[in-house]
């Protein structure tokens, strides 16, 4: 089948969302992509950080293999080892002691959203719902996930949302303090926004939100879907600042690839029982082999250090180009979740003409390109992309 093909069925048969490039990936292997006609591009947006091993992780695709060839799924009403076994390992890797597993890191919002209004609840406090997000946030597009997303441009054809959901400029602890009342079960937040264009918050912001919930014996919920696993160069954002949350929630790398999805609490926020929440493919055999083989590899392939060290040289790289190019205004981002800024609203273009390149970003609006590259990614490979993006300026 040829793309033009292929296009032609799509149109026909897919409901058209989201909106897609006409080019179809076949193959991937690491940091490469190969498109039907044979084309090979290099990957800096990682399936928009999922691919976080890279592509066909060998890993990965044997654990697949042999939990495909074993058992695949039996539902959540029995107990499951490599499920057992994934949360094990994952509770290791943080200050977090309990897990739920879902499909998607909406789902996984969902369940840290459902945890705030329980928790207050069993508190003695039933009218306390409210949750306090950010502006420009995205958490999900699922009800209650796009009821605390940030973005009207997501939010305004499905109004009217889930009521309880209020807003405030990222970053500012005090507008967060300002909403702080008896009503407020929850403060969900990202420790870096990553769709409204990789948004840094200030040092201490993350630790005078867990002052805030602590204050007000509120749950605080880390958005960690797109920060999670090794991209900022930590295992986790949060640890950036050493703010522990009450949750925390995961997807993206998580499967390797795989779709999968995660929320982990700790004691305190350990509300939830049998009847209150579940997911009848969340956790199962596949996805948690996956998730298990995925993880262990970070681990023992040393890639969240590799995105520290890695992501270091990056934003020096992009820092050299701007000084060549003054039309970047920033560059920005914690390990290998990166953005760069350009004044002149010229980001979709810098990307189509990387795209002609062979070379794989993601703009945001007008005016940041978002780079989000396998953990394992070289300097070598960096410099590639460099002087991709400086002939693309040019």
């Amino acid at each position: 089948m040829t793309t033009e093909e292929l296009l032609a069925l799509h149109q026909q048969y897919m409901m058209p969302t989201p909106g897609r490039m006409t080019v179809a990936f076949v193959r991937g292997e690491g940091m490469k992509l190969w498109d039907l006609e044979g084309n090979c591009y290099t990957d800096f947006l990682a399936g928009i950080a999922v691919c976080g091993l890279g592509h066909c992780h060998p890993k990965v695709v044997a654990a697949i293999q042999e939990q495909a060839a074993t058992i695949m799924h039996t539902s959540c009403l029995y107990l499951i080892e490599p499920q057992v076994r994934l949360a094990e390992l994952l509770t290791s890797t943080c200050d977090l002691t309990k897990v739920f597993f879902c499909n998607s890191g909406a789902e996984a919002n969902e369940t840290a959203i459902k945890i705030a209004r329980k928790y207050a609840k069993q508190q003695g406090r039933p009218t306390a719902t409210k949750i306090i997000s950010t502006i420009g946030s995205f958490h999900g597009r699922t009800t209650g996930a796009l009821a605390a997303t940030g973005q009207a441009k997501y939010q305004e054809p499905f109004a009217p949302l889930i009521p309880g959901f209020v807003h405030v400029p990222y970053g500012d602890a005090q507008a967060v303090a300002e909403q702080m009342d008896d009503t407020v079960c929850g403060v969900i937040v990202e420790p870096v926004q990553g769709e409204s264009g990789v948004r840094v918050p200030p040092d201490g912001y993350l630790n005078d939100l867990r002052a805030l919930c602590d204050e007000h014996d509120a749950i605080l919920i880390f958005d960690e879907v797109q920060t999670g696993l090794g991209r900022t160069g930590y295992w986790y954002g949060y640890m950036h600042d050493g703010a522990v949350p009450d949750v925390m929630t995961l997807a993206k790398s998580l499967g390797g690839g795989f779709p999968m999805g995660a929320a982990l609490c700790n004691e305190r926020a350990n509300v939830l029982r049998p009847g209150d929440h579940a997911s009848t493919f969340g956790g199962n055999h596949l996805a948690c082999a996956a998730g298990l083989a995925a993880v262990a590899a970070m681990k023992e392939e040393g890639l969240v250090e590799n995105s520290k060290r890695v992501g270091d040289y990056a934003r020096r790289r992009f820092g050299e180009l701007a000084t060549a190019h003054p039309r970047i205004c920033d560059v920005r981002g914690r390990g290998l979740m990166l953005g760069i800024e350009v004044s002149d609203g010229s980001a979709q273009a810098l990307s189509k003409k990387l795209f002609e390149a062979r070379y794989i970003a993601n703009a945001i609006g007008d005016s940041v390109l978002r780079i989000l590259p396998p953990l394992t990614v070289t300097a070598e490979e960096v410099n590639g992309f460099v002087a991709a993006l400086d002939a693309a300026l040019a």
